[in-house]
């Protein structure tokens, strides 16, 4: 049997570690985007089977170079436009290593008193950057807590909703009525997974019509609630977005809040992305209504500069969220619990157990304060907003949806087909642009140079250009754009 890693030895590889990082990130940008492999091919890299002695730390470090590097993804690289952005950084780097030093479990208080009360005054601190209703700190009513990502936010947001909605009988019957969950059409996928793994199902889901800027209306919503109550059935949730997955639209809050209050429905905000947007206040208006909500959440491992996983989310009634999901085997009873002074942030999620996930965000917090970050959002906007204009610019392509924050949707505009009589057949001309804007992005990502992704707006095939990485300059937009006009020039000469 190996030995334990002694302190020593751990000091040793782990400056190694450190330096590997290091150099990770300062080649970054001389690396494909996204690696030139097949499926299997990284596994085919790996022996069979697990050692039978252990090895020196030396030759799985190098392995990182021989079997990882080549075959990952570059989040982090200053041209990976495809998805929101996955920030790390180094603070949280580092934060992270210490959590993973410490080894602590912090399933209740008792277990990590500075795990818990870190948590509570960092999510504190992150609701007054991002100026969020005074019902959410922990001195109120409400608080925060960290969740792995906002699609753990949206079940637990998707429980709590249960509960108020059937007067806690869920919790001991189950979902014997007919619960309805509400949310636009351009909603994360998560929203559905939520009420399927809270027993509502599938067809208990309405997807609200949007406008032309892609949020839910009002009237829309207002109309699939008193459809729903006339058949017996009961609203117990609706999800409005800020900063929607495919546009980034925002949903109408206040107008949607009146509703969910006159309704008495839970309105949960899923502001995943976007959200980090508020910590400028210029760009607060996409939280007017929150005051409305019952529960918000947004990821700061998205633009935060905070590596993955770690969503912010709020409740504006704590006792609510643990009436829910509390549950207290004889095992985790203690003093500290048993005195009501402590919050045991195993009751505000669904697993029991958590690491320390606070640290990092602390170490982010302290090492950027409000204003580093302010430049860090205001920077992604800005270099977004210069791509639009480039796109703008250039008759060949159009911009698809509004672009508020950092992600501009574009395409190639449908071409002008024709039969042989002149008349123009509308079907035919999107299909063919729609086959164009297909392969256009195929070539862009196919340089390794760039990363793009699609999605369908208006039912029009459309290129999402994203911009968040912490190294990303308006340069490697600008080359971007070289990349997808020369595409474009290509697909004219074709």
């Amino acid at each position: 049997m190996a030995a334990h890693m002694t302190p020593e030895e751990f000091r040793r590889y782990g400056h190694e570690m450190v330096d590997w990082i290091a150099r990770y990130w300062e080649n970054l940008e001389n690396l494909p985007v996204t690696p030139d492999v097949r499926p299997g091919e990284v596994a085919a890299r790996l022996p069979e089977q697990a050692p039978e002695t252990g090895e020196d730390f030396t030759a799985v470090l190098a392995d990182l170079d021989r079997v990882i590097t080549p075959g990952m993804a570059h989040w982090q690289h200053p041209a990976f436009f495809g998805y929101f952005p996955a920030n790390t950084s180094g603070p949280s780097v580092l934060g992270d290593l210490v959590s993973a030093g410490l080894g602590v479990q912090g399933m209740l208080w008792s277990t990590g008193p500075a795990a818990t009360e870190v948590e509570t005054v960092v999510l504190d601190w992150l609701a007054d950057l991002l100026d969020l209703p005074k019902r959410f700190r922990s001195t109120s009513s409400g608080g925060g807590v960290i969740q792995d990502s906002a699609s753990s936010a949206a079940l637990v947001a998707t429980l709590a909703a249960l509960h108020r909605a059937g007067g806690g009988a869920w919790r001991t019957e189950g979902v014997r009525r007919e619960y309805t969950v509400y949310t636009s059409t351009q909603a994360h996928s998560s929203i559905e997974k939520a009420a399927r793994i809270a027993g509502i199902g599938d067809r208990n889901v309405r997807l609200v019509e949007v406008d032309e800027a892609y949020a839910m209306r009002p009237d829309a919503l207002r109309a699939a609630l008193d459809a729903d109550r006339a058949e017996g059935r009961i609203p117990a949730l609706v999800v409005a977005t800020i900063g929607t997955t495919s546009t980034t639209a925002v949903d109408p809050l206040p107008e949607i809040g009146e509703i969910c209050r006159e309704y008495g429905v839970w309105l949960h905000i899923d502001a995943a992305y976007a959200g980090a947007a508020a910590v400028c206040p210029e760009l607060r208006w996409s939280h007017a209504g929150l005051e409305y909500a019952d529960s918000y959440c947004f990821d700061p491992h998205k633009w935060l500069l905070t590596g993955f996983d770690c969503d912010a989310f709020w409740v504006a009634d704590r006792a609510e969220l643990v009436q829910a999901l509390t549950v207290l085997p004889e095992y985790l009873r203690n003093a500290a619990t048993e005195s009501g002074e402590v919050i045991d942030y195993r009751d505000w999620q669904v697993p029991l157990g958590r690491r320390f996930r606070a640290l990092k965000l602390w170490f982010v917090l302290r090492w950027y304060g409000a204003e580093g970050l302010r430049e860090h959002i205001r920077s992604g906007v800005a270099t977004a907003q210069r791509f639009a204009e480039w796109v703008r610019a250039d008759e060949r392509f159009e911009i698809a949806a509004p672009h508020p924050f950092s992600l501009v949707c574009f395409r190639l505009r449908d071409s002008n087909a024709s039969d042989d009589s002149g008349a123009s057949d509308d079907s035919d001309a999107a299909n063919d642009s729609d086959a164009a804007n297909e392969e256009l992005l195929r070539r862009v990502n196919a340089t390794g140079q760039a990363f793009l992704t699609h999605t369908r707006v208006g039912g029009r095939y459309v290129l999402r250009l994203a911009v968040g990485a912490p190294s990303t300059q308006e340069r490697h937009a600008a080359g971007a754009w070289k990349l997808i006009q020369a595409a474009a020039d290509d697909l004219d000469a074709g």
